[in-house]
């Protein structure tokens, strides 16, 4: 008899990690794209990543639209929408002051949207490690929104409430 998965092991692993567990299980394999044959918007996200890993916040800016609008979930200081690519990449800088890093579970486009699940973790201090899933629209090779979706809530909550403490009374209302 088979040992079921905890709700721990659910949450590290994702959905993508159980999808390919449950097909390995049953013989099949996971598709992959064929050299080449990645659909363009699976390749932008891709490539977004890549910058991303590399630190370079500036560099970020080129797959945003002006407009765009990013949504974190949650009840703490960086959560709610983002609108604009100046607040998106405030965003990230505030992030980068944890030093999150991501790593690609999962990619999947139909038309104008893309759904990554990533790991998410922070080094700087350690501390979040969880799946996020991202719905991101695509519009003229760039960016326009982007919705966050954490695995784990309460985590993250907590830890961005650790993080990134809102200033006392006075200084926040001056």
């Amino acid at each position: 008899m088979e040992k079921p998965l905890s709700r721990a092991a659910v949450v590290r692993a994702g959905a993508a990690g159980l999808v390919a567990t449950g097909l390995a299980a049953t013989g099949m394999a996971a598709p992959a794209a064929a050299a080449g044959n990645e659909h363009p918007n699976v390749a932008l996200i891709r490539r977004y990543y890549e910058v991303y890993g590399s630190g370079d916040l500036k560099a970020l800016r080129q797959f945003f639209a002006p407009d765009i609008r990013w949504t974190i979930p949650g009840h703490h200081p960086l959560a709610g929408t983002k609108t604009g690519a100046d607040e998106v990449l405030a965003f990230f800088a505030q992030l980068a002051k944890s030093g999150f890093r991501a790593e690609i579970l999962f990619l999947a486009a139909d038309r104008d949207w893309v759904v990554d699940m990533h790991r998410g973790w922070s080094t700087t201090p350690e501390g979040l490690d969880i799946t996020w899933t991202l719905a991101y629209r695509i519009r003229g090779r760039t960016i326009v929104e982007a919705v966050n979706f954490a695995a784990d809530q309460h985590a993250a909550d907590a830890f961005f409430w650790r993080q990134y403490p809102l200033a006392r009374i006075p200084r926040r209302l001056a």
